[in-house]
């Protein structure tokens, strides 16, 4: 296990080293100056200048990536343009915003999607299952930004539980900031809930359909003492994938629904950073919520190991 975990160390070092070089070129080295682009068509010559000096653009191309990405391991992105403070106070405060949408999100996913998908296959070809496969399918088509939308008319406007946006901050007590989250986190969880119920049901039927599965049942074992000792955990697999997708997606794609409940999030901060031209804030977000995708990525691995220890001696 010690191997696996430290070839997947590797692997992940080596993603991040190249995952900096890709937005770093993309964001400093396109056509064009980055500080007049900042500035505006209007900004005369001494102030571009003097953004070029602040941000470094007049030094050579490997030192300015090296100093920006020391700054990024002592946590230090710069300051930002826009709001005058450091790119890291703006990260602290809306962090703790996007991280326990995404959690939160993410928990309501999985408990909805296990049991369906579950129920699912176990009821395969019945009404249930072709029920419940009709409304994965309609959760699957209809955008999460349409489902805000109806949240927000059901229980903001008609029937008065939550409110319709904004965020009252942690500091009015955990469950006004867990109460104002909810709508946001239903909405981002119900199109994922119905892709993690399809993926749990395929992956079980294929799983059911084993040799030692049949060699299971021969030996006496009921259907459902099959599915909960045998087959259910050789089929979390690709669902461990997907969880580890969704959160993924969850934590840096959820600029859309932030902006309808007007949460001031990471999300949130991005879209304005790009709005503004603040590129600093958008390097530097941006390259934080990689980094976020490739370590979830890595916990997917080692999830891959405990769940089936042949895949820790597999070679590529």
């Amino acid at each position: 296990m010690a191997i696996f975990i430290g070839k997947r160390l590797i692997s992940l070092v080596l993603s991040l080293i190249a995952a900096s070089l890709v937005v770093f070129f993309v964001i400093e080295v396109i056509p064009g100056d980055p500080a007049s682009f900042m500035l505006g068509l209007n900004a005369s010559p001494e102030t571009v200048e003097a953004l070029r000096q602040q941000m470094g653009l007049n030094l050579p191309l490997w030192e300015r990536y090296f100093n920006w990405a020391g700054g990024l391991l002592r946590w230090e992105f710069g300051t930002s343009y826009t709001y005058k403070v450091p790119v890291s106070d703006l990260v602290s405060d809306r962090i703790w915003i996007s991280l326990p949408l995404a959690l939160y999100a993410l928990a309501l996913s999985t408990l909805i999607a296990f049991p369906v998908g579950i129920l699912a296959a176990s009821k395969r070809n019945s009404p249930a299952d072709v029920g419940i496969m009709g409304a994965t399918q309609l959760g699957i088509a209809v955008p999460n930004f349409w489902f805000a939308m109806l949240l927000v008319l059901a229980f903001a406007i008609s029937l008065r539980w939550f409110s319709a946006g904004g965020f009252p901050g942690w500091e009015e007590g955990f469950f006004a900031g867990m109460k104002a989250l909810t709508l946001p986190a239903i909405a981002l969880a119900l199109p994922q809930a119905s892709i993690l119920a399809r993926v749990m049901r395929s992956s079980l039927l294929d799983t059911l359909s084993e040799d030692y599965i049949r060699t299971a049942r021969a030996k006496g074992l009921s259907r459902k003492q099959t599915l909960w000792r045998h087959a259910l955990r050789n089929a979390l697999i690709p669902v461990l994938t997907i969880i580890g997708l969704q959160f993924s997606f969850l934590l840096a794609g959820a600029i859309i629904i932030e902006n309808v409940f007007f949460l001031p999030g990471l999300g949130r901060l991005v879209f304005q950073g790009i709005t503004q031209r603040d590129l600093i804030v958008v390097k530097s977000v941006v390259m934080l919520l990689v980094f976020a995708v490739i370590v979830v990525t890595f916990v997917v691995d080692i999830a891959y190991g405990i769940a089936d220890p042949r895949l820790r001696g597999q070679r590529r």
